[in-house]
């Protein structure tokens, strides 16, 4: 044979020409290796018929379970050596995954206006400094005019307003030279001409500055009010567009800062007996396959610890402050949570994964040989995160599934998966 019939899969046959027993080595050897595998003595038959006679009756074959090499190599599969672990006792409690008091900022219109439409304007998910700005906004104006043709037509009026002041501010001067007016009308005039230059200089400034925004960007921040951002963390919630306008105090942009979040455990009042100090806890969330630990060790701690049970749900809240590394957890999560409770004790342990529950049951599947299994009803004890204590069942050193449990269970419960005396 030039290859191998199945990728990964090598079949060496083996014809001996005498009937006894045979031990069987497997030699191989490549410029880059040379190995020896003692794979044990095997009885050698005369023919079919003998070797049929010799095999043990149905009722006395054992309790094995065949799945097969090739079997595994195309499933998520994998064993592990069950061992001792240090286990902690918990007390079960409901959780909401929160941000900070100090992480989170909902960030408010600082004036009426237009905000402007650019480029850079931010989006849910944006990472965010503190100070760093979110959108900048056009002021309203005196008296809601904010559209250039507006503007200009009240610069035209304040022109046209200082122009008559400032020809009846010249006529009667020369009437008063003339004494065919009064000083008092005189300087009315006069007053009015000087209000009539300050309204027409300020409606030429706003039109100026509202003709430069629109110009450009850089324009935009010098006469706009930009909005920043009050901490760093992520922008959650959008609550504005581009290009709408915006009452003061509007809410435009929620900032949180999702680094280190708040993990809010609702105790039962009936566990708070077990729970005089709190130092840590872990928790499962819906969707994840690992748990997540708040521990001291690792830069979780205990924020507060109510002092009041809930009259309604006759609970107590316990607050955890947690690290989030890697982003996985959001704000707003539900979490199962498990507060540790005691001294932390050396027991047998197995995955939580490795263990498949079958009408009530706890089972697990131990690996006797590279293709055979034996199903096994274990007694736990606690969990504590990933881990469960094995109170009877299991001896230590023996291998287990830890992934594909259950497919070595439907390989039990169907005769036509049995495939022992397989050859590699």
């Amino acid at each position: 044979m030039d290859g191998p019939s199945i990728a990964g899969i090598f079949r060496p046959v083996a014809q001996p020409t005498q009937a006894g027993e045979r031990s069987v080595t497997l030699i191989l050897e490549s410029p880059d290796l040379s190995t020896i595998h003692d794979l044990g003595t095997y009885s050698v038959f005369a023919d079919p018929d003998a070797a049929a006679a010799a095999q043990p009756a149905e009722e006395d074959a054992g309790d094995e379970i065949g799945f097969l090499k090739e079997q595994q190599w195309k499933v998520e599969f994998a064993t592990a050596e069950i061992e001792q672990r240090k286990l902690r006792a918990s007390v079960t409690a409901t959780g909401l995954i929160k941000a900070r008091k100090d992480g989170e900022a909902l960030v408010g219109a600082p004036t009426g206006g237009h905000l402007l439409a650019t480029e850079a304007f931010p989006r849910i998910g944006t990472r965010v400094s503190a100070g760093q700005p979110l959108a900048t906004i056009l002021p309203r104006v005196a008296g809601d005019q904010v559209d250039v043709a507006s503007l200009e037509l009240a610069v035209q009026r304040a022109r046209s307003e200082y122009e008559f002041a400032e020809s009846e501010h010249s006529r009667l001067k020369k009437l008063v030279a003339q004494r065919a007016a009064s000083a008092r009308d005189f300087n009315e005039a006069e007053n009015q001409e000087r209000l009539a230059k300050a309204e027409l200089a300020a409606a030429t400034k706003r039109l100026a500055r509202y003709q430069r925004t629109l110009g450009s960007e850089g324009a935009a921040e010098s006469t706009g009010i930009q909005v920043r951002a009050p901490i760093a963390g992520t922008l959650a919630e959008i609550l504005v567009a581009a290009g709408s306008y915006v009452e003061e105090g509007d809410a435009m942009f929620h900032v949180v800062d999702t680094e280190r979040l708040w993990l809010e455990a609702s105790v039962a009042e009936a566990d708070l007996g077990r729970l005089p100090d709190p130092r840590g806890a872990w928790f499962a969330v819906e969707g994840f396959e690992q748990t997540f630990a708040i521990d001291p060790d690792e830069g979780g701690q205990v924020v507060a610890f109510g002092n009041m049970v809930d009259p309604v749900r006759r609970t107590v809240p316990l607050v955890f402050e947690l690290p989030n590394p890697n982003g996985l957890l959001r704000v707003g999560m539900f979490a199962e949570v498990r507060v540790w409770a005691g001294e932390s004790v050396d027991a047998l342990a197995v995955p939580a994964s490795a263990i498949v529950d079958e009408a009530g049951q706890d089972v697990v599947y131990v690996m006797l040989g590279g293709e055979s299994f034996e199903r096994r009803v274990l007694r736990l004890g606690i969990r504590d995160g990933d881990y469960v204590q094995v109170l009877s069942g299991l001896e230590p050193g023996e291998r287990i599934v830890t992934r594909g449990a259950y497919l070595v269970r439907l390989a039990g419960a169907s005769p036509a998966a049995a495939g022992h005396g397989h050859a590699h």
